[in-house]
């Protein structure tokens, strides 16, 4: 199984579209590079952030190819390839491995909302039919269904390449128990950038997060201070991307995340529908915020 080391700063990244909603290859070699210079572990495509739910099959593979390829092995490129359907889930799977991916993130299926033993069965599944090292990534705001504690130790301790989740569940107690309970080789990295501090001051390894696409640099930087048990300085920081981090989540992520990175020059804002751009307030207090910002 190909070495993946789950601690750190994940940027879970945009996807950039162009003036046509046609995926810019271009933008995205920027975004990356942007986020590799300024010390990120790692980046995450075509996840939540990325607009996943509205990308063809295609799109999400030619993005796979193009972000492992142009990575170049500088930093780990985790490829989401959870669907609602075991299937899929797996055959794109598969293509990430050949394709080079150093790891998958595999959200719990959506809409179907299958029981606990059904989520097992849908993720030890895929675990043993590809050697490549796997993270759950557990959002029931999104999916409509939670991977309990108790499913999650399950997983980690039955699939040996199942070596992280992504917990988006915003419950302290259910994280503290799979970070209690869990084998000692498992990481916890948070779903939510505002609980990232608490989470690794827990026990958990670090975070795959939205902010970190326009503030990579300040953000990763939290999260080493924090492993490296230096919470007071890691505080500081925290509180100063605070409410940026609240604001990232004013209207559905990716939307305030993309404004942002449109105004920085990496991106358009395009989205593609239901998403609809920001009202004019919502960017102003934005605006607001980012001014705010000690550098």
């Amino acid at each position: 199984m190909k070495k993946f080391n789950p601690v750190g700063t994940f940027t879970a990244l945009i996807t950039p579209f162009n003036s046509k909603g046609e995926v810019d290859f271009k933008a995205l070699r920027k975004l990356i590079d942007f986020q590799i210079e300024n010390g990120v572990d790692g980046i995450v495509v075509c996840a939540t952030t990325g607009e996943s739910a509205t990308l063809s099959l295609k799109e999400k593979q030619a993005i796979i190819i193009e972000s492992v390829e142009y990575t170049a092995g500088r930093v780990p490129i985790i490829a989401g390839t959870g669907t609602n359907e075991t299937e899929l889930s797996l055959n794109l799977t598969i293509f990430a491995k050949e394709h080079g991916a150093s790891a998958c993130l595999l959200v719990a299926p959506y809409y179907n909302k299958p029981n606990q033993d059904g989520l097992y069965e849908h993720f030890r599944l895929i675990a043993s039919e590809v050697d490549i090292p796997l993270i759950l990534y557990n959002v029931p705001g999104r999916t409509g269904v939670n991977i309990t504690a108790q499913t999650t130790i399950r997983l980690a301790n039955d699939c040996p390449n199942i070596v992280a989740t992504k917990e988006a569940s915003g419950n302290l107690e259910q994280i503290m128990r799979i970070i209690k309970d869990s084998p000692k080789n498992f990481s916890v990295l948070s779903g939510d950038d505002s609980l990232t501090l608490a989470i690794i001051a827990l026990g958990g390894k670090g975070v795959v997060s939205v902010i970190s696409n326009y503030a990579p640099k300040e953000f990763s930087n939290m999260v080493r201070l924090a492993l490296e048990n230096k919470i007071e300085k890691a505080r500081e920081i925290h509180y100063n991307l605070f409410e940026l981090m609240e604001l990232n989540f004013i209207e559905p992520n990716p939307i305030p995340v993309k404004y942002i990175m449109s105004l920085l020059g990496y991106t358009k804002e395009v989205y593609r529908l239901p998403l609809l751009p920001l009202k004019s307030e919502q960017k102003k207090k934005i605006k607001e915020a980012m001014s705010k910002i000690k550098k």
